[in-house]
């Protein structure tokens, strides 16, 4: 049989196999101790009758915090009010999205708590998110706006939630989840494993199809482990869409014939993404490339 890792739990895989929840090991090489990697929630897999893991299909990404793969949507939550959106902690979250391969979506909650101008304004600021393909979702749980049209665009899919603390995210994650299969103090009661026995990453199922996981993790303002400057510039997507630089090792900073300068000139290319991308740029730079060099 074949089915999705959603739990792991002290050894113990749960595999989802067409709503059927198997609870498997490992078998043969996969059981590899020094390799903690080796099968993970989120993996597509396949079971043996007697309910051992036998074979993991191949990725097509593997999130790091927490330890999840082949995740379809980021959505990247942030509050329109109390707290406001934090434009540059937005900007490494995309950024991160794109480094993991994930699309990003982007949520903002609280509509309710704005003024029609002032929605407006986010709207405007929000705009730069068009030419990167990006949509967006403005909401209101506690008025119930926006929810429906949310839960009907991750139908099917898994979903990683992200974002800072008092955006309303697990009120929104709640909405959208059916009820926990796996819950901790009854599953560690049946395995007689004490009440110490801890969940890890939990994919919880939701309501009309697909699978949500939150991603705490993921909201951090860290940088990811970019390698040098042309991996840098293949995460801004904007940059593909303008011609070529007059030097083929262009760095879009200070050269002479800088086709990505002339674009946000031209306001082909929104001018905060820009001055991010600088911004990045020299941090790396100066706090890890060179120490490679």
């Amino acid at each position: 049989m074949k089915g999705r890792v959603i739990n792991k739990i002290q050894g113990f895989y749960y595999v989802d196999c067409d709503g059927e929840i198997h609870e498997c090991k490992l078998r043969g090489i996969l059981k590899r101790k020094e390799n903690k990697n080796n099968c993970v929630v989120g993996d597509n897999v396949e079971i043996s009758e007697d309910n051992y893991i036998i074979g993991i299909e191949e990725r097509k990404n593997l999130l790091e915090r927490p330890i999840v793969s082949n995740i379809d949507y980021f959505v990247i939550q942030f509050a329109a009010k109390d707290p406001n959106i934090d434009f540059d902690r937005l900007d490494i979250m995309i950024l991160r999205s794109f480094f993991y391969n994930i699309k990003p979506i982007i949520v903002v909650n609280k509509i309710d708590l704005l003024t029609e101008d002032e929605l407006e304004e986010i709207k405007r600021k929000l705009e730069f998110l068009v030419p990167l393909d990006i949509p967006c979702f403005f909401i209101s749980k506690k008025l119930n706006i926006g929810v429906d049209k949310l839960k009907e665009f991750l139908k099917g899919y898994t979903s990683a939630f992200g974002g800072p603390s008092g955006v309303g995210k697990s009120s929104i994650i709640n909405m959208l989840q059916v009820e926990k299969i796996l819950e901790v103090g009854e599953t560690s009661k049946r395995l007689k494993r004490g009440k110490h026995t801890t969940k890890d990453t939990n994919l919880l199922p939701l309501s009309n199809g697909g699978y949500i996981i939150d991603t705490p993790g993921f909201s951090s303002v860290e940088l990811p482990k970019i390698k040098d400057s042309n991996e840098l510039m293949k995460l801004f997507p904007e940059f593909n869409s303008v011609g070529n630089c007059k030097f083929n090792d262009c760095q879009h900073l200070n050269e002479p014939g800088c086709k990505i300068k002339d674009a946000v000139e031209n306001n082909q290319i929104a001018k905060n993404r820009y001055e991010f991308y600088k911004k990045v740029y020299e941090k790396l730079k100066n706090e890890r490339w060179n120490k490679y060099e």
